[in-house]
């Protein structure tokens, strides 16, 4: 992929929009279609919610637009060919646990309308403001929960997913009864996470890492797929 480099004097909407459109065209689509304008207009109206709501509702510590399209909006979208892959294209129940702002929840609602996506978060501002973005850019795909996840009823979901949440153990333990037959975690990291695998409970099966890379960041990042070891 292109490591695109992302102007940190970019300020206004138009200047956005043109640094996501260049470093979506360094992007792997793993078989996915290219997103439409509406699509990119939603992505850019939610890193701007992100800005307007993200001090009040404490969301990020990020405030630069620019910093929050590659830290935060690239950082979820590099997921979408990995997951479009592994679906198929095919529509799924998601879930995304410890979303906040909704990270990468909402990225992934915008850009794979075929999912079917719930943020949880245990802080009431933070799934607010998810209820708000859905509403705002019109996303009968997503919706949010304010709940610790261990409260959450009983749902099979396909995909569970976290940026940021919690190890490796922390996050399959307390998901693993809302997991769906023949469903997958994937967990999104930074660097190759050696110890937490190792720590991972008994009948958890690691069947993948993969590397990903962010336009204009240099750091690490990478998907540890995982499912329910069979028989």
């Amino acid at each position: 992929m292109n490591q695109t480099r992302l102007s940190s004097t970019a300020s206004t909407a138009p200047a956005l929009a043109s640094e996501l459109r260049q470093a979506l065209a360094g992007l792997d689509l793993g078989g996915a279609p290219p997103l439409t304008d509406h699509q990119i207009d939603q992505l850019l109206a939610y890193v701007a919610m992100l800005g307007q709501w993200g001090k009040t509702y404490n969301l990020t510590a990020v405030r630069d637009p620019v910093e929050m399209l590659s830290l935060h909006l690239l950082d979820s979208l590099v997921v979408r060919a990995p997951l479009w892959r592994h679906l198929q294209g095919q529509p799924a129940a998601l879930l995304d646990v410890g979303s906040g702002g909704g990270l990468p929840g909402v990225v992934l609602a915008i850009t794979m309308p075929q999912l079917e996506v719930v943020c949880v978060d245990a802080v009431a501002k933070k799934a607010a403001f998810v209820r708000q973005v859905a509403a705002e850019l019109r996303l009968s795909n997503l919706k949010a929960e304010h709940s610790r996840v261990e409260d959450l009823k009983p749902k099979p979901w396909q995909v569970i997913t976290s940026r940021a949440f919690a190890s490796l153990h922390d996050f399959v333990v307390l998901t693993q009864d809302l997991l769906a037959p023949q469903g997958v975690w994937m967990a999104m990291k930074g660097k190759h996470p050696g110890d937490e695998i190792t720590a991972l409970p008994e009948g958890v099966s690691v069947f993948h890492v993969e590397q990903l890379q962010v336009p204009g960041l240099e750091a690490e990042r990478c998907l540890v797929w995982m499912r329910p070891q069979q028989g």
